[in-house]
């Protein structure tokens, strides 16, 4: 029943902003009666039977599951202990960056509905009783999720075991999907001094702000130029080593907690960091960027350099991987000759449907090994235009998994597994340690 618990801990406002909605607090009108004590904290019958009807509106085939309730109550039981070992850890998390989700949530719920008033009757719940239950429930997932983190940091699996769990599990791993290895050559256009220079000139006056006492995640959600992380306090969440671009995940490592940066310098413009906390093999940081302003560069040179590049690899005077050190504006992918690998591992091979559309177009003309498309100007859907060459290293079909050829794939399958059972692991043993009385439900 472990999907089902997966399903609990994460149910309660999942269902709210869908259209079924107006039955799932009509239960609460049944006389109530603990059935489980955690610590000091109770479970009541009307959590179990709330949260089974919700799994069940959403999951129709689980209509039938006598065990679901036990499940519910199971997952609730180990979502209080982990919260109670959390707080005794004192592990913290972003309040800035948690009242923008509750926010952010909170808004994606109440457009499901004509009007306030009509979300509340339907819910049964006032606004401020809503916002309540979203804060408390993102806190919850957000301190789960910052423990198991810190918990996981630093498994590793050794080649014995991999092998050990792709006998024991090998009837049950997926087949290996289409995939591609390629390298590219990226060039943006040029940027002119006096944007750079205004660019330069706004992070100072930001970072004059925070020496005046200013708060960081205030700042970064009034300045940051990086939308996915401003309307979060500039938060990027845990990160592994490797996910973050070099001169980046560089200076952000050599600060000390609560320590802030001078100003770091990128492909993708200025940076403040702040170091929230760190591990041996990961870090959580938030940030502040100010972007370099190319809306007004030139791209002939960049088209003119790409074409040079082109006719240099292909004519054999050139290797590709040697270009791209040289001259690609992408700095982490250039340190690797120019292959693209996946954020956070060093599996190089990538799912052609899980790329943007504008590359698997240009991947899907690439035949065979070794050929290079004319330069493409590739427009993702946020960041920066830019133009680029391709090159094919490898094609694979998809196919069975095969222990060998496809280790990379299976160590990563063994280590979440021995992650999720070191966690599972640490959660029973939890329970030895925290008081746990059962009643039947």
């Amino acid at each position: 029943m472990k999907p089902v618990k997966k399903i609990v801990r994460n149910t309660l406002y999942l269902c709210l902003a869908c259209s079924f909605v107006p039955q799932t607090f009509a239960i609460a009108e049944v006389v109530d009666r603990i059935v489980a004590v955690v610590g000091n904290e109770a479970i009541f019958q009307s959590e179990i039977d709330n949260r089974a009807l919700m799994v069940r509106l959403q999951y129709p085939d689980m209509a039938k599951d006598n065990a679901l309730p036990h499940s519910i109550l199971d997952g609730l039981i180990d979502q209080k202990i982990i919260l109670a070992k959390a707080k005794i850890d004192s592990v913290s998390i972003d309040l800035n960056s948690l009242d923008a989700m509750v926010k952010e949530r909170f808004q994606q719920i109440s457009s499901r509905f004509v009007s306030t008033s009509e979300m509340e009757s339907r819910l049964g719940k006032s606004s401020a009783a809503i916002r309540d239950d979203i804060r408390e429930e993102l806190r919850n997932q957000q301190l789960i999720e910052t423990l198991r983190k810190k918990k996981s940091a630093g498994v590793t699996v050794t080649y014995e075991e991999v092998l050990a769990f792709y006998k024991q599990n090998q009837a049950q791993i997926p087949p290996v999907q289409e995939g591609v290895s390629v390298s590219q050559i990226i060039k943006y256009p040029s940027i002119s001094a006096e944007s750079r220079a205004r660019s330069l000139a706004r992070i100072k006056e930001i970072r004059s702000e925070l020496k005046s006492g200013a708060d960081f995640a205030t700042l970064a959600e009034k300045y940051s130029e990086d939308p996915g992380s401003a309307k979060l306090g500039g938060d990027l969440g845990v990160a592994r080593k490797g996910q973050f671009i070099p001169a980046f995940e560089q200076a952000a490592y050599a600060l000390k907690e609560g320590e802030v940066s001078d100003f770091v310098e990128t492909r993708y413009g200025y940076h403040l960091i702040q170091l929230l906390s760190k591990e041996e093999n990961s870090i959580h940081v938030r940030h502040i960027l100010v972007g370099l302003d190319r809306t007004k560069g030139d791209f002939s040179e960049a088209i003119q350099q790409l074409g040079e590049i082109h006719a240099s690899v292909t004519s054999g005077k050139e290797t590709f991987a040697d270009m791209a050190k040289k001259y690609s504006d992408d700095p982490a992918s250039a340190a690797l000759g120019g292959t693209l690998i996946i954020a956070g591992s060093s599996t190089s091979t990538l799912v052609p449907s899980t790329l943007l559309p504008q590359f698997q177009k240009v991947i899907a003309t690439l035949k065979s090994p070794g050929d290079i498309s004319e330069p493409e100007k590739i427009e993702p859907a946020q960041g920066e235009p830019f133009y680029a060459i391709f090159k094919l290293n490898e094609r694979i079909a998809a196919h069975t998994l095969d222990p060998d050829k496809d280790y990379a794939s299976l160590e990563e399958l063994a280590l979440e597994n021995k992650n999720r059972q070191f966690f599972n692991q640490w959660v029973q043993q939890l329970r030895k340690e925290v008081y746990v009385r059962l009643s039947d439900i």
